[in-house]
């Protein structure tokens, strides 16, 4: 987490109890005072779930979409390209990212990234594949 998002995350943390769970299907997830804030995408590699991204704010590996991407992605869309109105320069093919709304700039979902982030924008097609949004099973958790 430190190597994509740098110490920026560190403050979310601060005087909270952390627990790690697994479940069933051999998915771990890191509780910040009982709420799922990270889980593991990969073996060992952990990423913000949606609710963790609305705590921990981060600035990097964030696509932002536009409101009329909103619904859609809130219901577990893939992100197209025409969509998206601003991207971490950062960001490469394969990495985890945080969909964003441009209003408010709160997270929508969780998704890997298809294209790297220079061909996100301004093209055609899915530029990010969604792996976690709000109301799916990881937001329902109940630990």
């Amino acid at each position: 987490m430190r190597a994509s998002f740098g110490d920026e995350i560190i403050p979310a943390f601060a005087g909270k109890t952390l627990e790690i769970a697994e479940t069933d299907e051999s998915q771990e997830f890191i509780l910040v005072n009982g709420q799922p804030w990270l889980f593991s995408v990969e073996s060992s590699v952990f990423f913000p779930t949606v609710r963790g991204a609305m705590f921990i704010k981060p600035r990097k590996k964030r696509v932002t979409v536009d409101m009329g991407a909103v619904k859609f992605v809130a219901k577990g869309a893939d992100i197209m390209s025409p969509g998206i109105i601003d991207v971490d320069t950062g960001i490469r093919r394969g990495d985890l990212v945080v969909i964003c709304d441009e209003v408010h700039g709160k997270p929508l979902a969780v998704g890997r990234a298809l294209v790297n982030a220079d061909a996100m924008m301004g093209n055609r097609g899915k530029a990010v594949k969604s792996i976690h949004y709000v109301g799916d099973r990881i937001w329902n958790l109940e630990l």
